[in-house]
């Protein structure tokens, strides 16, 4: 009876000592299993890495001296961060790639001149941005950003910044008026319904665009911006001008067209476009001699804005009925 209490105990005693050793088996095996699989997702990821980097090798060109990365109608949903092997790339350009996001490690493109990469799906700007110190043009027209990024003002050497076409932008931080260099701006089709402050503060801004917006008047202060040689406004809601707006002395090319306008300043005779507003006066220009006159003055109206404001000072007494040249017909609709 003891012998087979005994032969009971050791048979449980070996099958236990087996049953740990399998689990231990068991656990190796399946430590080993997923090793190979990190080791095989490792090596899967080092290969699409590598195949990602000589794919963005080809599209890498030189021109004028410059390296830049040119991708164009290709799907580049995001970018790898094998593209930093590429840092010395001095331009971007990504057009209609379905790009949905600007990685964050742009910031360390030290030498990158020019960042375009309009025509994609972009919805925000990082604040990494701001380490492009070296950045001369930074192009996002035609993306879904919707507001602007303080650290924009960290990019000292910046002369020109296009958001157009973004359909949600409606201002500016006003850190940007330390962008002392920059000199065009384009924000049409956006959500503006004032001049940002920011604008009215960069002392060399010479064109800007603020077409297809909701302005319904201009700032007071407007003729701050004293180096501003080009004014689009177009396709707004403006009802009136100030006065201000002659002392801009070096603006030569202001765009109004399709705006709710009455009446003009007659100090703006030489530099404004103000087709399809429901101006006071009516006014007829003679037939044009050729083509190309024809197209100048379908594009900037400046025998337009003169025949109309001469008319309006005659009405007004201001001035007398003088003319050289073939005279226009002019009807009042008042």
């Amino acid at each position: 009876m003891n012998e087979t209490a005994v032969c009971v105990g050791t048979f449980t005693a070996v099958k236990t000592l087996w049953e740990v050793r399998i689990h231990k088996i068991n656990e190796e095996l399946q430590k080993e299993k997923e090793f190979r699989e990190r080791s095989a997702g490792r090596l899967l990821l080092v290969w699409e890495e590598r195949a990602a980097l000589a794919k963005l090798k080809e599209k890498v060109i030189n021109e004028d001296g410059r390296a830049i990365l040119r991708i164009e109608e290709e799907e580049w949903k995001t970018l790898p961060s094998c593209l930093l092997k590429l840092a010395h790339l001095q331009e971007w350009q990504l057009h209609r790639t379905s790009l949905q996001k600007i990685p964050h490690f742009i910031g360390r493109f030290h030498s990158l001149l020019v960042l375009d990469l309009s025509r994609n799906s972009i919805e925000s700007v990082p604040k990494e941005i701001g380490q492009l110190t070296s950045l001369q043009e930074l192009l996002l027209s035609y993306n879904r950003i919707k507001s602007v990024p303080k650290e924009i003002s960290n990019c000292v050497n910046l002369e020109r910044l296009e958001l157009a076409v973004n359909r949600s932008i409606c201002d500016l931080p006003p850190q940007l008026s330390d962008l002392k260099k920059l000199s065009h701006i384009d924000l049409c089709m956006n959500q503006f319904t004032s001049i940002p402050s920011a604008l009215l503060n960069m002392p060399n801004l010479e064109w800007l665009d603020m077409g297809g917006n909701k302005l319904q008047e201009l700032p007071d202060a407007i003729d701050r911006m004293e180096n501003l040689h080009t004014l689009w406004l177009q396709r707004n809601e403006i009802t009136s001008l100030p006065e201000t707006i002659g002392n801009m002395k070096n603006l030569s090319t202001l765009v109004l067209s399709n705006n709710k306008l009455r009446n003009i300043p007659a100090c703006m005779k030489n530099m404004t476009s103000l087709r399809d507003n429901p101006l006071e006066l009516e006014v007829t220009l003679p037939p044009c001699e050729n083509e190309e006159e024809e197209e100048q003055q379908e594009m900037f109206g400046i025998e337009f804005m003169h025949v109309y404001i001469q008319e309006s000072l005659k009405k007004t007494g201001n001035v007398e009925s003088s003319t050289s040249g073939p005279s226009p017909v002019m009807n009042a609709t008042e």
